[in-house]
């Protein structure tokens, strides 16, 4: 079929009605379906990049599937140094962030990318070789340096692709992966934990928890070898679309007000300042750790949560599930079965919910903000449940209240739908990412042994990240209304050359050309409006 005339249209007039030198325009790009375009470029870019964060999540959580089988009896480890373990993921994964979202955009993400994932596999792997204390350390340590940087760089690629209005959507298919992962991951962990009756003697050399590390990490790297040819660049070098293509993806981005596209960028000092004194970058940091911090003791720790507050009665003749509370009884490998495979369902669950928040933040653009009121608000409700009840089967409930809080959040495409400039965003989302990242440090030490059944402390410290996301999130609502009537009331319009501007102050700038301001401001040219 061929285009309608309305994308005839805007094919002829990108940048035009913005002030904007039009990108490329000796190319034509009238045969350019524009709907036809988005699939492929959704084809191409969203489900491969999801694949990857999945093998991601799963690795990083794995660790918490293998604790129910004997791990740290094996490993002569105690309960806190475990713990210690986890924490020392989190230092190398989160301070690497900012730098690995950089060199993303100034090197090729088909090769970065894959690169970072054949490096964490080969760590993973080895996870299963570990013998002792200080080999636990230094793996944890490594996947986290190796891991460093996917999420974020993702977030900052797929943004780099899609206008403001379609980012969300994509970044919540891609975020599902990671309830996916924790769905698979308990139910692989099952399957793998009971190879003895196919394995024979090589599963009573290895032990079972060592088969998870050697199974997922192998894994890991066939994806990561694949990943090398499949893995697409920026859109005004992707092989996969024609001239044409190209030039119009870029168009219809600078459109939208990203004027950093088409890789007219260079990287300079500057972009990353203008990161680092902007207000936005620092609230943002502060939402980020009020869903991150929670999204990594839920994920770290969710298997042990369930089997502890109760799993399947199989020997007192007690109807229902949960209904046993097992926490003096050594744990068997049946009850880590049944506590992983019940973790599926809660997964699942957050996978809907989390593509459908996707959906919804794109279909109401000017609605992020009260969409992370609803997710804030649910989040609060799940988690003073589970510190006030008594009941697994209403703390079970609670979880489920949990997940639909944490993992569907759209807190990834209010930030980089606000933030101009490739460099800028890239720096930006690092560090938000990057700080949100590093409470997981906190969040690996709040779940002690000495609180089960009911883990107490450490409900009520993810509490109190979620709220504090909530404040963070009502403050970032509240400046950025604001700075848009600023920008309404023509109190941020620079002084244009041949633009007769009575209300342009030369403190705010002066100009050439309205594409040099877009260029020289990003997201601080006073044509830039927040979305909220």
């Amino acid at each position: 079929m061929g285009n309608d005339v309305d994308t005839q249209a805007r094919a002829s007039d990108f940048d035009n009605d913005k002030g904007t030198a039009l990108y490329r325009p000796d190319v034509d790009v009238s045969q350019v379906d524009e709907k036809k375009l988005i699939r492929k470029v959704d084809w191409h870019v969203v489900p491969w990049l999801s694949v990857l964060y999945l093998f991601a999540f799963l690795d990083r959580g794995s660790i918490g599937n293998a604790r129910l089988y004997n791990l740290e009896p094996d490993l002569n480890i105690t309960d806190q140094q475990y713990l210690i373990g986890l924490t020392v993921f989190f230092f190398p994964y989160a301070i690497l962030e900012p730098v690995s979202n950089v060199v993303l955009r100034r090197f090729r993400p088909s090769i970065w990318l894959p690169g970072m994932m054949l490096l964490w596999g080969i760590t993973m792997t080895l996870h299963g070789i570990m013998r002792d204390y200080s080999d636990y350390l230094a793996l944890r340590f490594f996947l986290g340096f190796f891991e460093a940087g996917l999420y974020p760089g993702v977030i900052f690629y797929i943004s780099s692709w899609y206008r403001r209005t379609e980012v969300g959507f994509r970044v919540g298919m891609f975020f599902s992966s990671a309830t996916i992962a924790g769905a698979f991951s308990g139910l692989l962990a099952a399957a793998i934990a009971n190879m003895h009756e196919l394995t024979g003697a090589a599963y009573a050399f290895i032990p079972a928890w060592a088969w998870i590390f050697i199974i997922e990490g192998l894994a890991t790297i066939i994806i990561a070898v694949a990943s090398f040819f499949i893995v697409q660049d920026f859109p005004e070098s992707a092989k996969f679309l024609t001239e044409a293509e190209r030039v119009f993806t870029v168009r219809r981005l600078r459109q939208d007000m990203q004027f950093s596209a088409g890789g007219g960028e260079k990287l300079n000092l500057r972009y990353i300042w203008q990161s680092l004194s902007d207000w936005k970058t620092w609230i943002a940091m502060v939402i980020y750790a009020g869903f991150d911090g929670p999204l990594y003791a839920f994920s770290l720790f969710t298997p042990t949560i369930i089997n502890q507050v109760g799993t399947l009665n199989t020997d007192r003749n007690l109807p229902g599930c949960l209904s046993v509370d097992y926490t003096d009884i050594p744990l068997s490998g049946y009850q880590a079965t049944v506590a992983n495979l019940l973790s599926i369902p809660v997964y699942v669950w957050g996978c809907l919910v989390t593509c459908f928040i996707g959906f919804l933040g794109d279909r109401l653009l000017n609605s992020r903000s009260w969409i992370n009121f609803a997710l804030f608000g649910t989040g609060l409700v799940g988690y003073i449940i589970l510190i006030v009840s008594r009941s697994p089967g209403l703390s079970y409930f609670a979880v489920y209240l949990g997940v639909s809080a944490i993992f569907p959040t759209v807190r990834n495409a209010w930030i980089a739908t606000n933030t101009e400039g490739a460099y800028k965003r890239s720096v930006t989302l690092g560090l938000a990412v990057g700080f949100g990242n590093i409470n997981g440090a906190v969040a690996t030490n709040i779940y002690r042994a000495q609180d089960k059944p009911w883990y107490r402390l450490g409900h009520s410290i993810v509490l109190g990240y979620i709220a504090i996301g909530f404040i963070a999130s009502a403050i970032l609502l509240v400046m950025l209304r604001r700075e848009n009537a600023r920008r309404e009331r023509g109190e941020r319009d620079e002084i244009i050359e041949g633009i007769e501007n009575k209300r342009a102050d030369e403190r705010n700038g002066f100009y050439c050309s309205v594409e040099e301001a877009q260029k020289e401001k990003g997201d601080n040219w006073s044509g830039f409006r927040y979305t909220l």
